[in-house]
């Protein structure tokens, strides 16, 4: 294995590639990603600390960083089975394609918001998908075993005015609690929706309809093996 000083280039390389695909926001939001804190990413930036054992294996198992080229700096930085074309074709065009977006530019895809397009999304090409609107990357175990940690959903936004629920379809709610992916049935009444997690671990719970800013409809999704 090479010097820690060495792996640490690497990883803040590859911080960069998902940085600039859209993949993370931020140095936050990627410390959270890998389960480490921002004070620490920033001391690993600034040269004042090496990469850790925790961090090297998030990096791995989350964004599937190739740990050979990590580790040694020998093969490519992702795994060959990762790249573009596992998910679709990368469009060479950024008019054409479906955005691939970061968790923290739900909100503005969600609602077809213009600055959408400030960030600089990488786009693909999926003819399977060609309905959707965006794709965005699942966080969390709530909805295992349908939907993993990692997996990609496909998204078509849906019109919150006079709104015909698919029961017991997956949607994304942008919510007063955050972003969520969960399955939506009937409420208690009109005003209120029954939220489903497909892990047994997480319990149902009822939203008011009035909560919900924005919402789209998972109309696919893509799991890199």
């Amino acid at each position: 294995m090479q010097a820690k000083n060495e792996i640490s280039d690497r990883f803040l390389e590859a911080y960069a590639h998902l940085q600039k695909s859209g993949k993370v926001a931020d140095k936050k939001d990627f410390a959270q990603e890998i389960g480490i804190s921002t004070s620490m990413m920033t001391e690993i930036h600034k040269g004042r600390s090496n990469v850790g054992v925790l961090a090297i294996q998030n990096i791995v198992t989350t964004f599937h960083v190739n740990a050979d080229w990590l580790l040694t700096g020998q093969g490519d930085m992702f795994k060959s089975e990762h790249r573009a074309d596992a998910v679709g074709t990368l469009a060479k065009n950024p008019q054409e394609g479906i955005p691939l977006i970061p968790a923290s530019a739900m909100a503005g895809a969600l609602s077809g918001d213009i600055a959408i397009m400030d960030y600089e999304c990488e786009r693909y090409v999926v003819p399977a998908f060609a309905g959707a609107d965006f794709l965005i990357r699942v966080k969390g175990d709530s909805m295992t075993p349908t939907y993993l940690s990692g997996d990609i959903v496909a998204c078509k936004r849906v019109p919150l005015t006079d709104i015909f629920f698919q029961w017991n379809k997956a949607y994304i709610l942008d919510t007063n609690q955050g972003g969520i992916i969960k399955r939506v049935k009937p409420g208690s009444d009109a005003q209120h929706i029954r939220i489903i997690s497909d892990n047994a671990a997480y319990d149902p719970f009822e939203l008011p309809i009035s909560q919900i800013y924005h919402i789209a409809l998972v109309i696919g999704i893509i799991r890199l093996e």
